[in-house]
């Protein structure tokens, strides 16, 4: 069976207006996905776990960051005055307050974590809870330098 060769080449020069209007898209979508105002605050890398409930009860929210400092309402805080904050926050709610920590990946659990549990048990906080992300895979982690299995 023959079919008609009714196709030709084409040797005239290429319209660039429709490339320029692929390229500007691009580009706007480049920078609606991008970060263009620097967002403050600390970044903690939280540690991974599988998902966990929540809780009910009105929590106060104290980072700890990889050197071991404390950060409450964004803002670098020392220990007198924390202590002082947290006791401010028991006495305005109306029901047993939880400290949720969110502290590194990298934070030495010995020591600031474990010493803002008891700053926090002081002033009057009996629940707390350590902040995790949930796991992205559930399977093992792959060794270093070698593929996953397909």
């Amino acid at each position: 069976m023959r079919f008609p060769r009714n196709a030709k080449v084409f040797r005239g020069q290429l319209d660039a207006a429709p490339f320029a209007a692929l390229l500007f898209l691009l580009v706007i979508f480049l920078l609606l996905n991008s970060n263009l105002v620097t967002i403050p605050g600390l970044r903690i890398q939280l540690p991974d776990a599988p998902l966990l409930p929540g809780v009910a009860s009105p929590t106060v929210v104290v980072a700890v960051d990889m050197h071991g400092q404390w950060y409450y309402e964004h803002q670098l805080i020392a220990e007198d005055p924390l202590r002082a904050r947290l006791k401010a926050a028991v006495r305005e709610a109306k029901a047993p307050v939880t400290l949720v920590v969110e502290a590194d990946n990298a934070a030495t659990v010995g020591t600031a974590v474990v010493r803002l549990s008891l700053l926090a048990r002081s002033a009057g906080i009996h629940d707390v809870l350590l902040a995790t992300r949930e796991k992205v895979f559930s399977g093992p982690a792959p060794a270093a330098g070698r593929a996953p299995a397909p």
